[in-house]
């Protein structure tokens, strides 16, 4: 047996905090050290931070960054460690990772295939390496290999699939394996999505038996600029078995998840597997040697870690928990605010955002403690580390109920009852009188009385828009975070008022659908995360229609009346939007849709939603940033572009209602 223990490390870093980052990869080396790891894979271009955006293009940023590898590298004195970073060379960019080995640095690999989809843009910044390029770059006065290396570290072969590496069809590992590798090394920076975790979990686990090397996956964890969540999600395989998998949405600065693997498995299956061809010709070159003496290792047990909310069949509802609860933790402390304030409606929207808040205090106190909690937050405000979790939501979290003339003493009540229920700090302010003084004011400007006949939607903005201002100063006065209550839904089609409820410095929501929400809040009323349970005051909320509130209460206003049926929107949506069928196809689709409602009605709405989606794009430009939860988001900052003018698909919400054979609905003969 050849045994050797392995670790991967998932990091919680920032975007440009050299001094922090270091610190935090430092630290996650001394405690592999101490648990007498040999070989450590750090995540993708941990020392700068993934997100660094448009800064990628300062040549300060890689200079600093190799200037921080060289003041890490002592730690690596008595084990091998990758560490990203991006390298200038030749004149661009490259997404690389250094080994270092023994103290010493032994080269770079550089990424060949760079993910330019959904909220990638890595070749804006990065070149592809070209495969079986080999080169030389100068740091300080020392040369090193760069490029796509294999390293014999005292007999281990190890070699890089970094991130996108392994999700293409061509993946490099296979060539690594044809170039005998023992080991692969998969350092990524790949954002949480729902259901991803499965995913990236069948590529380890297939490239690991297919390969037939031992492969380690390290990724980030937390939120790290602001829009995308990182879930963590270590783990570690050979021959197609996991041999260790750590936590997913960890509110901790870093963790290590380590396995004992025998090389000499691989090495034997890859000998009696006949299908399985060495690229004789490609074995040496390329290679790096090191000397590096391998301690014995001790044989360990698995150590798959499957926390009870991941035990069972896959829960949506459960990641979405988690991952916005860390990703509301982590912009809190990372934008230096002092707690969050909400303008909490008795409705869906604002209550799943007020209750993710207190599942953030709830879940990071497990897992850290109330000490460790407290301490994370120090800079921001002092916390009383001996305080129950309700205690630190209160100082934490703000809602403010604002009611008009059209409010009703339901969604109050609701209001009420689930702010007290999650123990957060409750306001209720009259802003009726402020209403009447705007629409007087304008009334005598234009010389007449406004009504609800001439002047509906503008007299329903207004009231949303007197929201803003009173919350905002609450916001101020706490030196707190207001949170966008809008969802991914109305972003749609508009159904939001400009500086009224889509207020706010955050919208951690607007990445989701209603219906949804709408599913997620009944899930928290009768079950909740594991180890939480459920918030029956949420019955309140869950009983009524979603209204906006804001027509006199005898119209009976319900958003669905004013739009369509929720479930229905979101089919349109994710026809129109992800799919990018035309209206046509997108109404063929709804009409065989397991509901009831006729053909012409479904046309209607389809055609309601192609024209409020082209007219509201410049609303969804001025969307505070949101989280990136699926490969459905509407943000067109990072994934879902749309001109903010456009031709509003006239022609073909022309042909969607034309009668058979009316030339208007029928193609051009050209």
């Amino acid at each position: 047996m050849k045994l050797i223990k392995v670790a991967a490390a998932v990091l919680n870093q920032t975007a440009l905090d050299w001094d922090g980052n270091a610190a935090r990869i430092v630290s996650a080396i001394r405690a592999a050290r101490e648990q007498g790891v040999q070989v450590l894979c750090l995540p993708e271009l941990c020392i700068c931070g993934y997100g660094c955006e448009d800064a990628f293009h300062s040549p300060h940023v890689p200079r600093m960054a190799a200037r921080v590898l060289g003041e890490i590298l002592p730690e690596t004195r008595d084990l091998i460690v990758s560490i990203g970073l991006p390298l200038w060379y030749g004149g661009g960019l490259f997404n690389s990772v250094a080994l270092a080995a023994g103290g010493r640095l032994l080269g770079f690999v550089a990424k060949q295939h760079l993910p330019n989809d959904g909220i990638h843009y890595e070749p804006r910044w990065f070149r592809p390496w070209p495969e079986g390029h080999v080169a030389q770059i100068a740091l300080d006065t020392a040369h090193y290999p760069l490029g796509d290396l294999v390293f014999d570290c005292g007999g281990l072969r190890l070699g890089f699939e970094i991130c996108e590496d392994a999700w293409v069809g061509n993946r490099t590992g296979a060539t690594l394996a044809r170039r005998n590798v023992d080991l692969l090394l998969n350092p990524s920076a790949s954002h949480f999505a729902f259901g991803k975790h499965e995913i990236r979990r069948r590529f380890v686990l297939e490239g690991s038996r297919s390969l037939h090397v031992a492969y380690i996956y390290a990724n980030l964890v937390g939120n790290e600029t602001g829009r995308a969540i990182y879930d963590g999600d270590a783990m570690i395989a050979a021959e197609g078995r996991l041999l260790a998998s750590g936590p997913r949405f960890s509110f901790a600065d870093y963790h290590l998840t380590t396995a004992v693997v025998d090389l000499d498995v691989g090495r034997m299956n890859r000998a009696r597997t006949g299908s399985f061809r060495v690229d004789i010709h490609r074995t040496d070159t390329g290679c790096v040697r090191s000397e590096f003496a391998f301690p014995p290792a001790t044989p360990e047990p698995p150590a798959v870690r499957t926390p009870d909310w991941e035990s069972g069949a896959y829960r949506k509802e459960e990641e979405f928990a988690r991952s916005v609860a860390l990703g509301l933790f982590d912009y809190l402390r990372k934008s230096g605010t002092r707690g969050f304030v909400v303008s909490l409606s008795g409705g869906v929207d604002s209550a799943t955002v007020a209750t993710l808040c207190t599942l953030m205090v709830q879940l990071g106190t497990t897992e850290l403690g109330g000490a460790g909690f407290a301490k994370k937050l120090a800079a921001l405000r002092e916390l009383d580390p001996s305080q129950q979790p309700r205690q630190v939501v209160r100082q934490l979290l703000t809602c403010v109920y604002q009611a008009t003339r059209n409010s009703s003493e339901t969604t109050l009540r609701a209001a009420r009852e689930l702010a007290e229920a999650l123990g957060a700090e409750f306001y209720h302010f009259q802003i009726d009188e402020l209403v009447q003084q705007y629409v007087a004011m304008v009334s005598r400007a234009i010389g007449r009385p406004l009504d609800w006949q001439q002047d509906d939607l503008a007299l329903q903005n207004i009231q949303s828009r007197v929201r803003s201002p009173g919350v905002w100063l609450v916001a101020n006065l706490r030196g707190a975070l207001l949170l966008s209550t809008s969802n991914r839904s109305e972003a749609a089609v508009g159904y939001a008022t400009m500086d009224g409820d889509t207020s706010g410095g955050l919208s951690p929501i607007a990445g989701v659908d209603k219906a949804f929400l709408r599913r997620w809040l009944q899930w928290m009323e009768r079950e909740g995360p594991a180890g939480w349970g459920p918030l029956p005051a949420l019955a309140a909320v869950n009983c009524q229609a979603p209204t906006a509130e804001l027509r006199p209460p005898e119209t009976s206003q319900t958003d669905e009346a004013d739009l369509m049926p929720y479930e229905v929107l979101d089919e349109i949506e994710r026809a129109a939007i992800r799919d990018k069928l035309a209206p046509s196809e997108v109404l063929a689709q709804m009409v065989v849709k397991p509901w009831s409602y006729p053909r012409e009605q479904l046309a209607e709405w389809v055609a309601r939603f192609f024209r409020l989606w082209c007219r509201n794009q410049w609303k969804r430009e001025r969307y505070a940033p949101s989280f990136h939860l699926d490969d459905e988001n509407l943000d067109p900052k990072t994934w879902c572009r749309f001109p903010i003018l456009s031709g509003g698909f006239a022609r073909e919400l022309r042909e969607l209602t034309s009668p058979p054979g009316d030339p208007c609905g029928e193609e051009p003969v050209l």
